[in-house]
């Protein structure tokens, strides 16, 4: 197994992006991070240009395509072909395409590199991440990713592993809507609420994030593993795309609403498990 960079640089330091930092550390790397908000940390440095500077391997975990695209161009006079652009933000498909045409003007290589995990995972460093790239670019990040993550997965060009990321999130969203939904039946025909996540322990369809986030539910815990407002902003992508093709997804579009209405209600930051809470 090859070695990962011994220095890398981290755009945006969220939830996950402070976390895989800290991974990153734990490992030996020095790691350059930034951020819009300045930060008194070990390794902050004011712009991504600085960032870049300093590193060979830069990973983007920023809030969206604009800030993807923000961060591209003010470190794009520093590029070469030295330099690896890994962005792990889940951004439209088009801010994808666009970011890898200008990483790749500079001579640059682009790894579209978005992941499934919410908070635990990063700080756990069991992220799953899908890859879109060439096999040199791949091959390049795998020692890095490596360190934070429990599975790579490549799905060819780029742009494809967005397009997934985007998909398996609209899933997700559907699941919560729908959950919570049975769990407002359940109490409203006064089954105790806690005999449905028994029932759904022995059903079909229970998965990982049905166990989690019913614990959210029932203990009406909404701290923020994924936030509301960021699975929002990834449905929006998800339905700017359908549209884009001409495709009507009505329970993506109804689950799609229904976070928004908890966005514009001030839930934004919370767990998006908490598009229970109208019902509880």
């Amino acid at each position: 197994m090859s070695h990962p960079p011994s220095t890398i640089g981290i755009l945006g330091l969220g939830l996950i992006g402070s976390r895989i930092a800290e991974i990153y550390r734990s490992a030996g790397c020095t790691v350059h991070v930034w951020s819009r908000t300045p930060r008194s940390i070990a390794g902050f440095l004011p712009s991504p240009r600085e960032v870049a500077s300093a590193s060979d391997i830069i990973q983007l975990f920023v809030l969206n395509g604009a800030s993807l695209l923000d961060a591209i161009r003010d470190m794009a006079p520093v590029l070469t072909p030295r330099h690896l652009i890994v962005n792990s933000a889940t951004v439209p498909l088009a801010d994808t395409l666009s970011a890898a045409s200008l990483v790749r003007a500079t001579g640059a290589a682009f790894l579209d590199a978005p992941f499934t995990g919410s908070r635990d995972a990063a700080a756990a460093g069991q992220l799953v991440y899908y890859l879109g790239g060439s096999d040199e670019a791949i091959a390049r990040a795998r020692p890095l990713l490596e360190i934070s993550s429990k599975e790579i997965m490549p799905f060819g060009a780029i742009g494809d592993a967005t397009v997934l990321k985007l998909a398996t999130n609209m899933v997700s969203a559907a699941t919560l809507q729908v959950l919570a939904e049975a769990f407002a039946l359940t109490a409203a025909a006064g089954v105790a609420p806690e005999k449905l996540r028994t029932a759904l322990e022995g059903n079909a369809n229970c998965s990982g994030l049905i166990r989690m986030k019913s614990a959210s539910i029932l203990s009406q815990d909404f701290t923020p593993h994924f936030s509301l407002k960021n699975m929002l902003k990834d449905a929006r992508f998800a339905q700017d795309l359908a549209v884009l093709h001409h495709l009507d997804l009505p329970v993506h579009r109804t689950a799609t609403q229904c976070m928004d209405a908890l966005d514009q209600s001030g839930h934004g930051e919370k767990d998006f498990s908490v598009l229970a809470k109208k019902y509880l």
